[in-house]
């Protein structure tokens, strides 16, 4: 089976590029957009060699999962960071459809009939499965002229395997027990689940029903939350995100803190040493 659009996605502009292997989705993604590309432009493949995360960190994906990146074209005015919060809500709908037993306790629109929440949002960009890693987001931008950026939102789904000597838990859509999953079956509905984020959002206008959307799929809200900047680091409660997806802490003193990025640990993880 190969990659593909689903309906929706085509219906709504979407191209694709699919390879059987490549350095990095992202960095294709925004090379493209550099030789004069117009967006809407999925990379996707299930080898990734040469991949990076936040601060620069490597990141390959191995064979069998999934990396992709989406290309757009948005003005320079845009809050282009809101779009990782339209992305974690098209991962979570598109990991839900593939795996109906993970939407047992959590519906699409954020239900969970009482129950834990087993697959949930960490900010700014990961997504949990009973509280391993599934799946990554990095977001990188670009001026590309004539009042435009070049936003490349590049998505990682460990669907097959997990990578080895991770410093954080993590766990893959076959560990969990979805059976006959393949790269190609996520994307697809990840393609898909994105078009409805993207009109949620509208050009940015929608935010405030993409934030609320996501602080229901939230992992940790309400719970201690430590945060490591350089050498400080913010301990308190995560109370929610403003309105520009900062992650909001209210420490033991009542004062609310916004941080914008940061070493993010929350719940047990928080009140020992980092």
């Amino acid at each position: 089976m190969g990659f593909t659009l689903g309906a929706k996605a085509r219906a709504a502009g979407f191209r694709l590029l699919a390879l059987p292997s490549v350095g990095s989705t992202n960095s294709e993604a925004m090379r493209l957009a550099r030789e004069g590309d117009a967006g809407r432009l999925w990379v996707a493949t299930t080898h990734q060699t040469a991949g990076h995360g936040r601060r620069g960190r490597a990141w390959s994906t191995e064979p069998g999962n999934l990396a992709a990146s989406l290309l757009l074209l948005v003005p320079r005015g845009v809050n282009a960071a809101n779009l990782g919060f339209v992305a974690g809500l098209a991962l979570h709908d598109a990991l839900g459809a593939c795996a109906p037993a993970l939407r047992l306790n959590v519906g699409l629109d954020g239900a969970t009939d009482g129950k834990k929440n087993r697959l949930t949002l960490k900010w700014p960009n990961d997504a949990l499965i009973d509280g391993g890693k599934v799946s990554g987001i990095l977001l990188e931008a670009s001026n590309v002229g004539d009042g435009f950026m070049a936003v490349v939102i590049g998505i990682g789904v460990n669907v097959v395997q997990t990578p080895p000597d991770l410093p954080y838990a993590a766990t893959s859509l076959v560990d969990l027990g979805v059976d006959g999953i393949c790269a190609e079956d996520v994307f697809v509905r990840l393609a898909d689940a994105w078009v409805d984020q993207e009109n949620l959002w509208a050009g940015g206008r929608g935010f405030a029903s993409v934030r609320d959307a996501w602080l229901k799929r939230a992992s940790g809200l309400g719970a201690p939350v430590a945060v490591k900047l350089g050498e400080e680091i913010i301990r308190g409660t995560f109370d929610s995100i403003d309105d520009e997806g900062r992650l909001l802490v209210r420490t033991a003193s009542g004062a609310m803190r916004a941080v914008t990025a940061g070493e993010v640990h929350f719940s047990a993880a928080a009140t020992v040493r980092i």
